[in-house]
């Protein structure tokens, strides 16, 4: 689909997925111990019809607990809902209650993360590009299995390297990708050990303009790497690579500033840094659009305080994931922190 095509549907679905108030109970618990007369925020449309569930992740006092968010959203086998900030990676239940955290080094910023089950036993994988690193940890207890720097191996000469996105094939292979400097994107074993390489920065066709977001694309078959470049001009691109790192095609066109996709099912959601969310179908057309910011001033801004949220709109749309029941949950670029809970609505 070319950008202008693309950006047209967008256009399309922006009219037609105003936020809406509504107070429905869907057989989700929104019982967070908070203010239960305030109203949820109907969004999308047709198969991808969510309602916001207002005050998830919030202490019994409504306010944010888990500091300034620049990073993302993993969900574990039992539901448990893994985001990153910049003090570190918290565990919520999927009601919205915090049951532990890794805070303070080496768990400060990821920037990224994902979550595998290796064996029956869940590991966190994480770029941090603060730290120039990736990392993998046990889910459970934060001990960390091992670190994935700078590989000199590959005989490159970088002046920087800043790891902004993190997956692992079914092989465990693990890919990371340089995006916040060189744009190129590292393969290495199951053990960490370096295997090759491949991309470059650029706004080509086979270039990365800041590869920002990168998943394993499970819709296809064999997987494919799905991979956002964030800064390509002129509106952001999602791509397909091979997992040996050969160019498949531009998937998709006119995202504004794609920063990470999430896949379930035939299904990908693609938040956008300028304050809303993408989802796809497995045809890789727009579906719904989610929690638009109409106001240019607020969208694409780190520093909305709480006292400033809107219910159902969006800032700095940075991190998704979906839960097994389909449910969304979106962190946002913020400076207080923020985390939200789209709950799907069954037809």
């Amino acid at each position: 689909m070319k950008p202008i095509f693309t950006f047209f549907f967008a256009t399309i679905f922006l009219i037609g997925c105003s936020p809406s108030n509504h107070n429905h109970d869907h057989g989700h618990n929104h019982d967070h111990g908070h203010n239960h007369d305030e109203k949820g925020v109907r969004l999308g449309t047709g198969l991808m019809t969510f309602d916001t569930v207002p005050n998830w992740g919030l202490d019994e006092n409504g306010k944010s607990q888990i500091g300034p968010t620049h990073g993302g959203v993993a969900i574990g086998k039992d539901g448990t809902v893994y985001t990153s900030a910049d003090r570190g990676v918290y565990a919520f239940s999927p009601d919205g209650k915090i049951l532990r955290s890794f805070i303070k080094e080496p768990h400060t910023k990821l920037h990224d993360l994902e979550i595998r089950d290796e064996n029956g036993t869940e590991y966190i994988y994480g770029a941090r590009n603060a730290n120039k690193e990736g990392i993998k940890f046990n889910a459970k207890d934060g001990k960390v299995a091992f670190k994935l720097t700078f590989p000199k191996e590959s005989k490159l000469e970088l002046t920087s390297f800043s790891p902004t996105a993190i997956t692992v094939d079914a092989d465990g292979n693990i890919y990371l990708s340089d995006g916040y400097a060189s744009n190129i994107i590292f393969k290495y074993d199951k053990t960490g050990k370096y295997l090759k390489h491949f991309g470059a920065k650029g706004n080509g066709p086979r270039q990365f303009n800041t590869a920002h977001g990168m998943t394993l694309d499970t819709r296809y078959d064999p997987p494919r790497l799905l991979i956002c470049d964030r800064n390509h001009q002129p509106k952001g691109r999602l791509l397909h690579y091979s997992l040996e790192g050969e160019y498949i095609n531009e998937v998709i066109g006119g995202l504004g500033m794609p920063t990470s996709v999430a896949v379930q099912g035939d299904y990908v959601s693609v938040p956008d840094l300028h304050g809303r969310v993408v989802i796809l179908d497995k045809s890789n057309t727009i579906m719904a659009v989610l929690g638009h910011n109409p106001n240019p001033k607020l969208g694409r801004s780190y520093g909305v305080k709480q006292a400033d949220w809107v219910e159902g709109i969006f800032s700095g749309t940075h991190g998704s994931n979906w839960d097994a029941d389909g449910n969304l949950y979106i962190q946002d670029w913020n400076v207080d922190g923020r985390i939200m809970k789209l709950a799907r609505v069954k037809n």
